[in-house]
């Protein structure tokens, strides 16, 4: 990461696809099962061959795997942190190969409530369990695997974003280097949410 904002500030991001991968079954930390898993990605720069220069990108409640890459037609509003991610920016694509997954149980692509349960066809609905900060960090786990990351260089988040980047560094201490929680604490009470 290079810590110069303004750099490459007039050259925008690569655009990346969304991309859609399954996990396979998991199993939430409070219950329930879930048969077959998908989340939605996108990336940006590449892996390098060590598998190391990898730095994962964690959305807040309302975001979605598209944190950079401008308007288009499908984002009337860009990505939602095309300030930080690209070309020179903070979370340098030039030097980092970049990840941003939809999270487990989101609406942009990932399984969740709107998902067909693949017993009945129809949505799961109410019938989806209860998904933790940690399930949704196991979920972008196996994601990372599957994709050759051997090591994350950073993991970083705002709001539940950060709880996800706080996790991280529980859950998986060896796995990343470091965890840039941003607007984010430990717990949050029913009044916070």
């Amino acid at each position: 990461m290079t810590l110069d904002p303004g750099a490459g500030a007039n050259r925008a991001p690569a655009r990346p696809d969304k991309h859609f991968h399954r996990i396979g079954s998991f199993e939430p930390e409070l219950g329930g099962y879930l048969e077959e898993v998908t989340l939605a990605y996108e990336t940006w720069g590449e892996l390098d061959a060590t598998g190391e220069n990898a730095v994962l990108v964690v959305h807040a409640l309302t975001g979605d795997s598209h944190c950079s890459g401008g308007i288009s037609e499908a984002y009337k509003r860009g990505g939602w942190w095309d300030e930080m991610v690209g070309p020179g920016r903070p979370v340098d694509t030039d030097e980092s190969f970049v990840v941003c997954s939809n999270v487990l149980g989101g609406c942009s692509g990932s399984t969740g409530p709107a998902s067909p349960d693949p017993e009945t066809g129809r949505p799961y609905g109410m019938r989806f369990p209860v998904i933790t900060i940690r399930d949704i960090v196991r979920a972008q786990k196996r994601l990372l695997e599957d994709l050759g990351v051997k090591r994350l260089r950073t993991v970083i988040g705002g709001s539940i974003g950060g709880q996800q980047a706080l996790e991280w560094a529980v859950e998986f201490p060896g796995y990343l280097e470091k965890a840039v929680p941003i607007a984010a604490n430990g717990a949050l009470g029913p009044q916070g949410i």
